[in-house]
């Protein structure tokens, strides 16, 4: 297991804590529409403030690509901030993100206080992780505590640089907690272990399929990349989508699954239709799907069978939906295996990105045992990479 130090390790009191959180959130009129990412980071932030440290958060907000945005700056959040922790976030309002707003707050703050820098990526040297930026961050405070694991698989200034000036680096209960999770699951999983894969491309998953074959006693393949599996089996797909670069590729992987026993699952049936429209009229393809259909969800049997295949697992990754679940007609795929999940008494790992949202749509969020914050930094730890923003807390 990864032994990071976490603010259980660490003393604050009467010192300045720099942490760096995911208030990435959605805003429609300067209004935030979605704040699951700030309710997720008060746990940390109530543990600080308890523990009498001077908080100074910082986070990104969209891509502002290097230059100061209205719309993307953070004031909302430190507005919302303040009412969920029922106390002043101060908001230092800084187009260069540490300049003289943000280091008078930190200097008036007090034990317990908290105050909210502007969006990093107002900073061109943000994601390029420049020593100039790190070095302005860190001037602020004596600890660094690391809460954003949606960007732990990137090296930038705000989570990576800024550690190198630090006297202390720990990470946040969040990130502590997805560390846990996804690392126990690929390093030390409760068995039989499956994995679900889903989503449009074989291509982004290509390290994850070789990596998770090494570790799962199952590995179940949905979504617009089993179209590529399918066909390496000799299937007609229609017009559904292939990554025809990667049949040779998709074909290995099942060799590799049946060298080392692992099952390897794919579709075994399809609900078609002629056009990618919500309204499209369709149908359930078995085996071959016709030259003018493409395959949007995965069938009725289809779903029979990855239920079976998770029902006495004790551990299940899943990362990706089934079919285009945005519409509602050909989401099926996706719910059912969404039901199966929170029907099995298991450890549920749901890996971010579409799968989270998909699961938390569809109502079933509460029954999983963990969903990730982070699409990609999940899909890396699960290829078996070091995380940058991870290997930068201090160890026990």
């Amino acid at each position: 297991m990864l032994n990071k130090k976490s603010v259980d390790d660490i003393c604050v009191k009467g010192q300045k804590v720099l942490v760096r959180c995911d208030f990435n959130v959605p805003l429609q009129d300067g209004v935030i529409t979605d704040e699951n990412r700030l309710v997720a980071a008060l746990p940390t932030l109530k543990k600080l403030i308890a523990d009498g440290g001077r908080l100074i958060l910082c986070s990104h907000l969209g891509k502002p690509k290097g230059e100061p945005k209205p719309e993307l700056s953070l004031a909302p959040v430190a507005k919302r901030l303040t009412e969920l922790l029922g106390q002043e976030v101060v908001f230092a309002a800084d187009p260069e993100v540490v300049g003289p707003n943000a280091k008078a707050a930190a200097e008036a703050l007090q034990d317990g206080q908290v105050m909210l820098l502007e969006n990093t990526r107002y900073r061109k040297e943000e994601t390029k992780n420049g020593e100039e930026f790190s070095k302005d961050l860190a001037s602020l405070a004596d600890i660094f505590v690391d809460d954003a694991f949606g960007t732990a698989h990137r090296a930038h200034c705000s989570n990576v640089g800024v550690t190198a000036f630090m006297k202390e680096n720990a990470v946040g209960y969040l990130m502590q907690k997805e560390i846990d999770f996804l690392g126990n699951a690929v390093n030390n999983p409760a068995r039989p272990f499956v994995a679900i894969l889903g989503g449009s491309k074989v291509s982004s998953k290509i390290s994850v399929i070789n990596n998770l074959l090494d570790k799962v006693d199952t590995l179940i393949i949905g979504g617009g990349m089993a179209y590529t599996f399918m066909k390496a089996c000799g299937q007609e797909i229609g017009t559904s989508l292939l990554e025809a670069d990667y049949i040779d590729y998709a074909a290995d992987m099942m060799k590799k699954a049946e060298e080392k026993g692992v099952k390897l699952l794919i579709p075994v049936d399809t609900v078609v239709a002629k056009e990618f429209s919500n309204d499209a009229p369709s149908r359930i393809a078995c085996g071959d799907i016709a030259p003018d259909e493409m395959g949007l969800d995965i069938g009725p049997k289809t779903r029979e069978l990855f239920a079976e295949a998770v029902k006495d697992a004790k551990t299940v990754v899943w990362n990706g939906p089934m079919g285009v679940f945005e519409m509602p007609n050909f989401a099926a795929g996706t719910i059912a295996v969404a039901q199966a999940l929170a029907d099995i008494d298991a450890v549920t790992i749901i890996g971010g990105g579409d799968s989270a949202a998909a699961v938390n749509q569809l109502g079933f969020a509460d029954k999983m045992t963990h969903i990730s914050t982070g699409g990609g930094a999940s899909l890396e730890f699960l290829e078996g990479k070091e995380l940058p923003g991870v290997a930068a807390a201090d160890n026990k």
